[in-house]
């Protein structure tokens, strides 16, 4: 069956006229990153994450099927060096955490299951606000992204499965409940429940322990 290359043709459009506009930064392509993914699978929603979301930890994107959160994004600026990316405390966390996660600058794609690196793509180079595909770039983007989307959410089939899968939730909960209390969003709740644990349980109680608390209670 021969591969529908018009959404992606349509995205790389997308991605040329904001180029052309000027000043673009990761924020001015997702747009036309969430038109791509749900033009290529409609049965999918792409949630935009917003950007205070993103702020304390989490990916750009969630990929939401039949009310599952099957997989996700995270997006950099065109041009930057995922390998340098990949290497941060931030992406890390995310492999670690996230059974299925693309990471791209909107022209490299690496798709990554459970950690391991599935497959890594690139659609082409920009040349003069143009983008200018390599060499089976639109086929491969088009399967890459393909296969990412398709994937099932995380099967649990007996109690060690289960308390692996909290686990890793539960580690990445912690992080952006951290992120939270040391202001890097607005959280009141979490800051009042934080004073009264201190006030009534644990007087020396740490950031980093009572997000740590908090997200195994949410577990």
């Amino acid at each position: 069956m021969a591969v529908d290359l018009k959404p992606v043709q349509e995205y790389i459009k997308a991605l040329e006229k904001e180029l052309a506009a000027g000043k673009t930064t990761e924020h001015s392509h997702r747009p036309a990153l969430k038109t791509l993914l749900e033009k290529l699978k409609p049965a999918i929603t792409a949630t935009n994450e917003p950007q205070h979301i993103t702020a304390v930890g989490a990916p750009d994107f969630r990929i939401v099927k039949n009310n599952l959160t099957t997989g996700y994004v995270e997006c950099k600026d065109i041009g930057t060096n995922l390998d340098a990316i990949l290497k941060t405390d931030q992406l890390q966390r995310y492999l670690k955490s996230l059974h299925n996660l693309v990471l791209t600058n909107y022209l490299e794609f690496r798709w990554y299951v459970h950690g391991s690196l599935r497959l890594n793509i690139w659609l082409g180079d920009v040349q003069n606000n143009k983008v200018k595909p390599g060499k089976d770039g639109l086929e491969q983007t088009s399967e890459l992204l393909d296969g990412f989307l398709k994937h099932e959410p995380e099967q649990i089939n007996n109690p060690k499965e289960l308390a692996k899968h909290m686990a890793r939730l539960a580690h990445l909960m912690g992080f952006i409940i951290k992120n939270s209390l040391e202001g890097k969003i607005y959280a009141p709740g979490l800051h009042t429940q934080l004073i009264a644990f201190r006030e009534n349980l644990i007087p020396d109680l740490s950031v980093e322990q009572f997000a740590d608390m908090y997200a195994q209670t949410i577990a």
